[in-house]
C-alpha cells in the first residue's frame, strides 16, 4: 500500500461521502446517516486555498488514487483569547482501519501545528467507547480532560465523550 498525504479538496467529496455513508465510520463522528456530496464538495472547497490568514488544514491519505482518510485542524471559534487553540477530527475508511492510515494524518497534523501554524493546544472528543482511537490519541501525546455525559445521540443512544487535549510538547521561543 502506498499511501499518500495532500490537503483535501472538492473532487473528493465523492469518496469522503461514501466513505461517510459507513455506519462504523459515520458512527465514531457527530456526522449524521446518508451524506450529502454537494455538502462535502462545499466544506472542502474552503480548504483549496485557505482563507487569507488562516491556518486551518484539512488533509486526504490517498491509496491508489482514491481518498481512504481526512483529518483536520479546525479553529475552535473566533474569540481572540482562543486563536491558539484548534480542534482535530479525523477519520479512517473501514477498509483502511488499523493499517498506519490514522498514524500518518495525525503525524503529519501535529508536525503542521508544531512548526509551522502556531498552535498551542489541540483539542478533541472521542466516544468513550472508542479505544482504538483514544490509543492512537494517546500515543500521539493526547490526554483525557475530562467527559461529557450524554454528550451526543449515537444509533438511538445517549453517549458519553472524552475531552481530550495535547499541550505543544516544545513551545517555539526567541532564538537567541
Amino acid at each position: 500500500m502506498t499511501l499518500t498525504l495532500r490537503r483535501a479538496k472538492a473532487s473528493d467529496a465523492s469518496a469522503i461521502a461514501e466513505q461517510f455513508s459507513d455506519p462504523d465510520v459515520y458512527g465514531g463522528t457527530l456526522q449524521l446517516p446518508f451524506p450529502s456530496e454537494e455538502i462535502w464538495a462545499q466544506r472542502l472547497a474552503g480548504n483549496n486555498p485557505p482563507a487569507p490568514g488562516s491556518n486551518e488544514l484539512v488533509l486526504a491519505a490517498v491509496v491508489d488514487g482514491q481518498p481512504v482518510g481526512l483529518a483536520g485542524l479546525h479553529p475552535v471559534g473566533a474569540a481572540v483569547r482562543r486563536r491558539h487553540v484548534m480542534s482535530l477530527g479525523i477519520t479512517v475508511a473501514r477498509s483502511h482501519q488499523g493499517q498506519g492510515v490514522g498514524d500518518a494524518l495525525m503525524t503529519a497534523l501535529l508536525d503542521y501545528a508544531d512548526r509551522w501554524a502556531q498552535i498551542l493546544r489541540i483539542e478533541l472528543t472521542v466516544f468513550h467507547d472508542n479505544q482504538r482511537a483514544i490509543r492512537l490519541y494517546e500515543r500521539h501525546g493526547f490526554a483525557p480532560e475530562g467527559r461529557f455525559k450524554a454528550y451526543a445521540l449515537r444509533a438511538g443512544e445517549y453517549t458519553d465523550v472524552l475531552a481530550m487535549a495535547r499541550l505543544h510538547p516544545k513551545p517555539p521561543r526567541i532564538d537567541g
